[in-house]
């Protein structure tokens, strides 16, 4: 049971140090802030070296109309466990404000998370046209469970009109 907390501990200094350095990406990155992207993400379980788990999201552009994708994000790395359904919020950056379905596209980054009972993650990721847009973490990923991952997160959006 020890070594379980002690695991679970250093995944939730990796999401830490995941937080910290995501600013200091998107500033290299450059861009505007162009909205927020809101993704519900369904249920599932860690089989070790990774999962996969189904997205719906709306993205809310700081002008203009919501738009609403599809997608799955793919975690390579350790992933052990089951998580129930959760949110993850990004800020979305780009060079300029976005044409609609813009986001309809892959990105890739890091992931960690940690959940025994309620349980939090980040995923920062880079993508889009040309990789030129940047997904910060708004909030930290909330979900409940028995799980913890860390590694690199693929990603893939398909704009649903």
């Amino acid at each position: 049971m020890k070594k379980i907390g002690l695991a679970f501990g250093a995944a939730a200094l990796v999401v830490a140090g995941a937080l910290g350095g995501t600013t200091a990406y998107a500033d290299v990155q450059g861009g505007i802030k162009a909205g927020v992207l809101t993704c519900n993400v369904s249920s599932g379980w860690g089989v070790v070296f990774g999962s996969s788990r189904d997205l719906r999201c709306v993205y809310q552009p700081l002008k203009g109309s919501p738009e609403h994708y599809v997608g799955h994000i793919t975690k390579y790395g350790i992933d052990i466990g089951y998580t129930q359904g959760g949110v993850i919020v990004w800020a979305v950056f780009a060079p300029s404000n976005l044409a609609p379905g813009a986001l309809g596209d892959g990105y890739a980054g890091a992931t960690a998370s940690a959940t025994v009972g309620v349980g939090a993650g980040v995923n920062a990721l880079v993508g889009g046209f040309k990789n030129s847009i940047t997904l910060q973490p708004v909030s930290i990923e909330g979900n409940t469970g028995l799980n913890i991952a860390g590694g690199i997160a693929a990603m893939r959006l398909k704009y649903s009109r």
